[in-house]
């Protein structure tokens, strides 16, 4: 589930509850009830992707990215050097 998504479907749940529970004489005290829970689910969502962002599986999909790069590098250099000698070998046809 993507983070803004969990994040808005929180805010929508927190405002729900407050809009309940929400009397006239007392907006203020809701307003900040909403401020904290929004706070402490941007908390939530961040940690949550700083631990997937630092998580094994990511390191080593990076490092494997890191790693294939150069090799993807040479094999699109060959495919190019390739596609040119095959287009000047049709010119000359």
């Amino acid at each position: 589930m993507k983070p803004s998504l969990l994040l808005a479907l929180v805010c929508t749940a927190v405002l729900a509850v407050g809009a309940r529970a929400y009397t006239s004489e007392e907006p203020e005290p809701l307003l900040e009830k909403v401020r904290e829970y929004a706070q402490k689910a941007t908390a939530m969502v961040k940690n949550a992707l700083t631990t997937v962002k630092e998580s094994e599986v990511a390191l080593h999909a990076r490092q494997w990215l890191a790693d294939n790069t150069d090799l993807a590098k040479q094999k699109l250099s060959w495919l190019r050097e390739q596609l040119v000698e095959l287009w000047k070998k049709k010119e000359a046809a």
